[in-house]
Formats: C-alpha cells, structure tokens, sequence
C-alpha cells in the first residue's frame, strides 16, 4: 500500500465528473487500499479517488470512531437511489481543502447501491454521519466539492485564498 500526495482546490481535477469502472479487479482493490492507507494518514474520514487524481467512481471511508476498531467500507460504482426528505447539518471538511470548514446541509439518511471491493453488488441504508459522509464523498465523483453547498460569497472567498496559495502569494 502506498500514501498518495492528495489533490488541492483549484486543482480542475477536482471538477471533473468521474467515470464508473467496467470491472473489479487486482488493480482496482489495490488503489482502494492505497486510498484506505492515504485517508488514515492524512487524516480523514473519507476520500475519492480523484482526490488522488484518478478520476473513477471509487471511494472509501471510515466513520469509526477514536479508540475503536476501523471499519473501511469500498464503495465502487456508487448511486443514491433513494434519500429522505428529512434534513440535516453537518460541520464538513475536507481533504482537498485543508483547514476549512462548514456547515452543510444534506439529506439526512439516504439509500446506496454500489460494488464492494469484490465486485459484487451492496445496497445500503445510511444515517446521520455515514451518510453525510457518503453524500460528501459521491459529490467528488460528480465534481461537485462540499464549498458548492455553502453561500457564494464564502464560496468565492474560500476559493480565491485557495487560488492565492497554489499561486504562492499568501
């Protein structure tokens, strides 16, 4: 397993919609390992593989909390196919943007079809973290990054301090 170097906005890679994977293979478990290895070093909770700069519908976490066992989950081909009308926020980070958070609101549970690491088919019903952590997750895949859900004018500013840093002017 290897830790990647993560993908930071205003990277364009994190725009792009990420394609779905025609098969599970050796390739695909290995850079879902990869992902696990790099998002518990960094650390996080979750992570698309276009935060690594594959742009593919892979993403993996892991909610468990401090002191308890990991509890990875690989989702492969993810989609939402059902979500609650009930609503609720969650203080968001990310990855991709390091030392910025907010408040975002998401539907509070949802329902997932998606391939395990073996490839086979998985649906599940998710609530409360995982689930926001998921929808966080699945937005990557469709380059949409959690800073898309707050008001423009953070959004714009958050982005052109970004922008500022990757340019070295901060």
């Amino acid at each position: 397993m290897t830790i990647k170097p993560l993908i930071i906005l205003p990277d364009p890679l994190l725009r792009q919609v990420s394609q779905p994977f025609e098969r599970v293979d050796s390739d695909v478990t290995r850079l879902a390992d990869d992902m696990l290895e790099t998002m518990y070093d960094a650390p996080g909770i979750g992570l698309a593989a276009v935060q690594i700069g594959v742009p593919r519908r892979l993403l993996v976490i892991d909610v468990s909390k401090e002191g308890e066992d990991k509890k990875p989950l690989v989702v492969i081909n993810p989609e939402i196919v059902a979500s609650s009308d009930q609503r609720s926020v969650y203080e968001e980070g990310c990855l991709s943007i390091p030392d910025y958070y907010a408040e975002v609101e998401r539907p509070a549970a949802i329902t997932l079809n998606f391939l395990d690491r073996e490839g086979k088919q998985q649906t599940i019903e998710a609530d409360g973290l995982l689930a926001t952590c998921l929808q966080h997750e699945i937005d990557h895949l469709n380059g949409v990054l959690f800073i898309d859900h707050i008001s423009r004018l953070k959004r714009d500013m958050v982005i052109r301090k970004f922008t500022k840093a990757a340019k070295g002017k901060l």
